[in-house]
């Protein structure tokens, strides 16, 4: 018969939750027991019950193996502390220096500006004007570099733009060269019709029909 799975919980009911502490009470003792007898290990086991009752095991005294699990962890504290000590002391070295480094390069830089330089000896003085000497010898090496990569360039772009200017003077030469369309003649008629229109101006009073003159056009 396959033995259910127990959930791992307080046991509500009294009863059972003794009768589960008596069972697995002893078997824990058993089982320590059997840890110290097979690999010779050194156990003490203190189990309180929920009213209070003290059970207990011990492969030799007990005393003598709580004392020797004080001793050890006092012992394992000390490492501790001393590995603490010791990450401690590194990280204060390594500040210091940090600090140290940081105060060189703010006077170096300082000096490299022209200031405070009243506690400087002259050798320190030329040293430092020797250095500033090297570092504009570098400044004006990679300021050659730079203008020789940018007249290449210019030349490169120069030497595309000539050819289409020249492309585009064979494509204006062709369009040149080519003949001109002619265009037809449109006839039309020339014959034209005249209209004769008669004005006649007459003189005196209306309906007597004195003509005096007539213009024809």
């Amino acid at each position: 018969m396959v033995r259910g799975k127990t959930q791992m919980r307080r046991i509500e009911n009294l009863a059972s939750r003794q009768v589960t502490f008596s069972k697995r009470r002893r078997g824990l003792l058993k089982k320590a027991f059997e840890l110290s007898v097979l690999c010779d290990a050194e156990i003490g086991l203190i189990v309180f019950s929920a009213r209070g009752k003290l059970f207990e095991f011990a492969s030799s005294r007990m005393e003598d193996t709580i004392e020797r699990y004080k001793a050890h962890v006092k012992q394992s504290i000390s490492a501790s502390n001393n590995a603490i000590e010791h990450d401690n002391k590194s990280r204060r070295h390594e500040v210091a220096n940090l600090s140290e480094k940081i105060g060189h390069l703010e006077t170096s830089k300082r000096n490299i500006l022209g200031e405070k330089l009243e506690s400087h000896s002259l050798e320190e003085l030329l040293e430092l004007e020797t250095k500033l000497e090297n570092s504009l010898r570098s400044i004006r090496a990679r300021q050659y570099q730079l203008l020789e990569q940018q007249i290449v360039h210019l030349k490169e772009k120069e030497s595309h733009l000539m050819e289409q200017n020249e492309l585009l003077r064979e494509q204006c030469k062709l369009q040149l060269e080519l003949p001109f369309a002619i265009p037809k003649e449109v006839s039309y008629g020339t014959a034209t019709q005249q209209n004769e229109v008669e004005t006649e101006l007459c003189i005196g009073c209306p309906g007597r029909g004195n003509r005096t003159s007539a213009i024809q056009i």
